[in-house]
């Protein structure tokens, strides 16, 4: 016998897919056994002449069964192997020899490995040894996650043990970790089912591997119990709570039909989970309405609730406005609804006052009545951040009667604020100024970043020529959570003060007095922490340093006739009539994102002094006197060059003596209401939109009848965030 060692060895490994039965995968394929070595020899059995009989033996130490899909030695041939994994071929001496080997998949997915092993020294004692193990059992479960309600079943399914495998489930209360809790069935095919009940919790579905107990998936099940939708103290006003287990985003949709087209804001359930109630908001009176709650889960699986038909009821007719709205033909309102405070002046033909949110057909959606003195209505209403309504309710004179609520959208009252509460404050406060006593809030308030409220409040002061003129005050009453609130004790705590007694020139009486200045509106200038009030009886608008809170209160500029600013007309060059300056000016707004430098703002010019401003007491449309006309200004400013370039200012068809606002809408277009007019009887109020064009166009028209409207404005919807 002749024997030497071999040389030259080479591999080559081919892999191919086998076939699988079973249901299909997605997970990537894996082979069979995993190949770490192998080695190839013969083993002389004969020798002589040109031929030798040699033996060929496979071993495999994996647990992966075993054929073979080619044998290319001498003459074998595949048929050649026996059970001992052996053939025994004639091999032509000193020719080349390869052994081609296959590991069929033990295993559904995984797959088949072909490795072909070849020896150019054939002389040489040779046996094939190769060695691998087999892959462990893998499993998945699908889908990993899920939500579902207690009252359906969903389909779980598992791969990676062909043997199957048994299913478990288990609840938890909550993921903080969670208290066990009943959890349901689930059958041998994985159809879970939730036990019924009203409480939401989690579940856990459990595959274990029959071949090997030690292996298991796990998907993880969020299981909502339906929501409820109920009444509320507001008959155009339904609410929706429901509970989860785990952190999500509550939310419903809601319409005329199932197709819905509304949609609530979006309110959290907490870290691991809680109730939400959300109030669903936004619909006509006397209405069927299809809604549903959606929620998110922070897993990002997503439950849709049960559609439920809930039918608005008809608030009383006294309360309902009458409106009616007009459409131009070709041109598009900015999207959103309409909020206005409406208020009576001589009897409003039996109309009451209050806040109502409208769609711009003219559909009342919303609206809210008090039972206040009857000289006390809404000036104004505001959208706050936290979904609410802040309003503040005063008759005349000014602050009389005076009272702020705080108003959720199921017309319950949060807290409230009365004058005789603010100046019990005022009397403990030590901000400098603060020892003053108001009549009353009236007209307007702003709510800060910083969570102040602050207020406008009027007060008298009687001065060395005897009278006693009403002014006003700026009051920061700090931040909101210590002002009002559940318990009626809770007072606000004044930080600062601003008093135009102390700031203004008393002897300055251009019209009105002695309401002197008769302050309507309060801006923030969010650029630089500053205030501007609009003193409606002085003609001006008057930037404060107020500087959040850190400012001692003086005035940085007047904007209006006899001010700090010269007027340029729209072209740049510089106007010398007065007349175009704003009189006795109602709700001004900020247009531009910036609040400082060169910026703009919009404001009602109602016009009822103009061009009679020395005259003490002067008004227009007298005997001797300019005629009466109102316009909506949109000035360009620059506070450094202390310009004021009037951009926009179209006359209006007719003269409204008082209210009034002024915004410019997402769409560019400019909206303003007026009431009590030249054209239409006392106690009625017209809000127009229109364009920003030389003439403008008009593009939408709402007039109400009986009742005077003190603002008009347009908001995306009823909860902040969200557009309609």
């Amino acid at each position: 016998m002749s024997s030497k060692l071999a040389s030259s060895l080479s591999f080559l490994a081919v892999l191919f897919v086998a076939g699988c039965s079973g249901s299909p995968s997605t997970a990537p394929l894996t082979p069979a056994v995993t190949l770490s070595s192998a080695s190839l020899s013969f083993t002389a059995i004969s020798e002589g002449g040109s031929s030798s009989s040699m033996a060929v033996m496979v071993t495999n130490s994996g647990r992966a069964s075993l054929s073979f899909s080619s044998v290319q030695v001498g003459g074998a041939n595949l048929a050649d192997f026996t059970t001992a994994n052996t053939c025994t071929g004639t091999v032509p001496v000193n020719s080349s020899c390869s052994v081609t080997v296959t590991f069929a998949p033990k295993h559904v997915g995984q797959l088949s490995e072909t490795i072909t092993l070849t020896d150019n020294a054939p002389d040489s004692p040779q046996v094939i040894n190769v060695s691998g193990t087999a892959n462990a059992i893998v499993l998945s479960v699908t889908p990993p996650l899920a939500a579902m309600g207690t009252s359906q079943t969903t389909q779980f399914s598992a791969t990676g043990d062909p043997a199957g495998v048994n299913w478990s489930v288990a609840g938890f209360s909550n993921g903080a970790p969670g208290v066990p809790v009943p959890a349901g069935t689930i059958d041998a095919s994985g159809n879970y089912t939730p036990p019924p009940g009203s409480s939401s919790f989690l579940a856990a579905v459990t595959a274990t591997s029959k071949t090997d107990n030690t292996k298991t998936a796990t998907a993880s099940v969020n299981v909502v119990a339906p929501g409820v939708f109920t009444n509320t103290n507001n008959v155009q006003v339904a609410q929706y709570t429901v509970s989860t287990a785990a952190s999500a985003n509550v939310s419903v949709q809601f319409g005329l039909d199932t197709n819905y087209g509304l949609n609530t804001w979006t309110q959290p359930a907490g870290s691991f989970g809680g109730t939400v109630s959300l109030y669903v908001a936004g619909m006509k009176a006397a209405t069927p309405y299809h809604m549903r709650g959606l929620i998110q889960f922070a897993d990002g699986t997503f439950f849709t609730d049960a559609d439920f038909t809930f039918t608005t009821g008809t608030p009383p007719a006294n309360q309902v406005p009458n409106i009616t709205v007009t459409n131009t033909p070709g041109t598009m309102p900015q999207s959103g609804v309409e909020l206005i405070d409406t208020v009576v002046i001589t009897g409003g033909g039996g109309k009451v006052p209050e806040s109502a949110v409208t769609d711009l057909a003219g559909n009342v959606l919303w609206a809210y009545v008090p039972t206040l003195a009857n000289t006390a209505g809404p000036n104004p209403v505001k959208l706050l951040p936290n979904g609410h309504f802040l309003i503040s309710f005063s008759g005349q004179p000014d602050g009389t009667n005076s009272l702020m609520q705080e108003v959720d959208l199921g017309s319950n009252v949060i807290w409230q604020l009365t004058s005789a509460q603010v100046n019990t404050a005022l009397a403990a406060a030590t901000c400098t100024g603060c020892n003053i006593t108001i009549i009353g809030m009236h007209h307007d308030f702003v709510v800060l970043p910083n969570g102040h409220l602050i207020v406008l409040a009027s007060t008298t002061q009687t001065l060395a020529d005897g009278t006693t003129p009403t002014g006003d005050v700026l009051i920061d009453l700090g931040d909101m959570e210590n002002v009002g609130g559940n318990n009626p004790n809770h007072l606000p705590q004044p930080v600062w003060l601003w008093n135009e007694f102390t700031w203004l020139d008393t002897n300055r009486r251009p019209y009105s007095y002695p309401d002197w200045t008769h302050s309507n509106a309060v801006l923030y200038s969010a650029d630089d922490g500053n205030l501007i009030v609009s003193s409606r009886h002085q003609n001006w608008l008057i930037k404060v340093n107020y500087a959040n809170g850190a400012g001692d209160g003086h005035i940085l500029w007047h904007l209006g006739y006899q001010g700090d600013f010269a007027l340029l007309d729209s072209t740049g060059a510089a106007d010398p009539d007065n007349t175009h300056w704003f009189f006795a000016q109602h709700g001004p707004s900020f247009v531009s994102s910036n609040t400082t430098g060169q910026f703009s703002l919009v404001l009602f010019d109602n016009g009822d002094d103009r061009g009679v401003v020395d005259v003490v007491g002067g008004t227009c449309g007298v005997t001797g006197q300019p005629a009466c006309f109102s316009t909506t200004s949109l000035f360009d400013l620059d506070e450094t060059a202390m310009t004021a370039k009037l951009a926009f200012h179209p006359t209006n068809p007719d003269y409204t003596f008082f209210g009034g606002n002024a915004e410019v809408l997402k769409n560019g277009n400019v909206e303003f209401d007026e009431c009590t007019t030249t054209l239409i009887p006392e106690d009625n109020a017209v809000v127009y939109e229109v364009t920003q064009t030389t003439p403008a166009q008009t593009v939408w028209v709402m007039k109400i009848t009986g009742q005077d409207a003190y603002r008009a404005m347009r908001i995306s919807s009823l909860y902040p965030g969200v557009q309609w």
